[in-house]
């Protein structure tokens, strides 16, 4: 019998089996390890995509054996702690994703592995546990008197670098800043618009803000209400909401995951099951609820049904537009924009929603960079990781300087951390000309 060379069928995903005590046996995960390393060392089609897979070529290439075989197990962690989930080696390279007979998901092998390392321990367990405890961290920056010293000392040249050897953030990488009111505080209500469904698209909306949203960059999430509100579709906040769980998945700290989705799943669910479409104006937080949630606790109810009403704002305006509900009547040119398509919406499997409605204004022209920005969450603030994080991301940040019609006029990506990943790659050439792209949608309708 022939092995396939590669698959023509659309990538399928199993489970995650995080419950079961053999997920954390380190032995049987270093030979499925052994297993996948051995293939990509034979393929080698991602080498560009990260570090991950340099760092495991560099280690078989300089090993005695020059094949997996020679590379020491303690050496894994080298390539595990290099992929910070992307998925886009799963979704768009790998020719042996399952249904293909080798079975291969490298991102859900590594997070196996970081799920290990976090159980037993690493030197940065502090550090990296601090940085992903986003909710945490945002309601204490944003009491009124705390956050105008977090913001201070987040742009203190000083303070950067003593924090750098404190804690390993390095001292160079771009941090967001506190906001105090949060955007739950400032949201204003919605008008009693009558509910309006169609065909593809439920006719009101559940808001869930994101921890970033919340309190770092209120206005982009109160340009998504101004957006919806044109466009007479009414909405709501969930009462209380937690951080969607990402930063923790990509740390491996399942267990928290698992605590985090315990709070917000009942209150979606209830809302999903009402008739609310649920946007969420992060990817990385859409991604959680239509991916890694659904796959973690397949057999949940309510995972499956916040699973079904999750969209992309980019997404559900698009798919509005389709049902004849969207005001597609611009005001205001954009000129030439450079939009990033993040990875966490591109391994959505949705087509690229936020472009075809950017290209819906007149007099806008834009250039579409798919590629990896490198930002990756917390994983390129991390004083070990921030130099590669601008390496992975300098072809981006060029890309983007380039538009095909002239002078650029704007910058955008619907992941805001790699927008300002991008923005320090660039430099100068940024300056004044980075927005959101749901700003972008905003200053086209003419709202203000």
């Amino acid at each position: 019998m022939t092995v396939r060379e590669g698959s023509l069928d659309a990538p399928t995903r199993h489970p995650i089996a995080w419950r079961d005590p053999a997920f954390y046996d380190e032995a049987a995960c270093n030979a499925e390890l052994e297993r996948v390393f051995d293939i990509c060392h034979g393929c080698r089609r991602c080498v560009s995509l990260c570090n991950a897979f340099p760092t495991l070529f560099d280690l078989v290439d300089e090993s005695s054996t020059m094949e997996v075989d020679g590379v020491a197990k303690s050496d894994y962690t080298k390539v595990v702690d290099q992929c910070y989930l992307c998925d886009v080696c799963f979704m768009t390279k790998c020719p042996y994703v399952p249904p293909h007979e080798w079975d291969l998901d490298f991102p859900h092998l590594m997070l196996r592995a970081k799920a290990i390392q976090f159980r037993q321990g690493t030197p940065t367990k502090f550090r990296d546990s601090t940085l992903s405890s986003t909710d945490r961290n945002g309601k204490l920056a944003t009491i009124p008197v705390v956050v105008h010293a977090v913001n201070a000392a987040s742009r203190s040249p000083s303070l950067r670098k003593l924090g750098e050897r404190a804690i390993g953030v390095h001292h160079d990488a771009w941090l967001p800043t506190f906001t105090s009111p949060t955007f739950r505080k400032q949201a204003p209500d919605s008008a009693p618009h009558p509910v309006r469904d169609g065909k593809h698209t439920p006719g009101k909306v559940v808001v869930f803000s994101t921890c970033y949203v919340n309190y770092n960059e209120p206005g982009i999430g109160l340009d998504l209400l101004k957006i919806l509100d044109h466009n007479r579709i009414p909405y709501t906040l969930m009462r209380q909401e937690s951080c969607c769980g990402m930063p923790k998945l990509e740390l491996g700290d399942l267990e928290a995951v698992a605590q985090l989705k315990a709070k917000n799943i009942p209150p979606l669910a209830e809302l999903a099951r009402a008739g609310h479409a649920i946007l969420t104006p992060i990817p990385s937080c859409t991604l959680m609820y239509k991916q890694e949630l659904p796959l973690m606790f397949p057999e949940d109810e309510d995972v499956k049904a916040v699973q079904d009403a999750m969209f992309d704002p980019f997404e559900y305006l698009a798919l509005r537009a389709r049902d004849g509900l969207l005001q597609t009547t611009f005001t205001k040119p954009l000129g030439n924009v450079s939009y990033h398509i993040a990875c966490h919406l591109r391994v959505q499997n949705v087509g690229q929603k936020t472009r075809e409605m950017l290209e819906k204004v007149p007099g806008t022209q834009v250039n579409t960079i798919e590629r990896c920005s490198g930002h990756a969450g917390t994983w390129g603030v991390k004083k070990e990781f921030h130099e590669i994080a601008l390496k992975i991301g300098r072809p981006v940040a060029r890309q983007m300087g380039e538009h095909p019609a002239g002078s650029l006029d704007w910058i955008a990506s619907d992941c805001q951390l790699g927008n300002h990943h991008i923005e320090q790659g660039m430099g100068a050439a940024a300056e004044g000309k980075l927005a959101h792209p749901l700003t972008l949608l905003r200053i086209a309708y003419g709202l203000s």
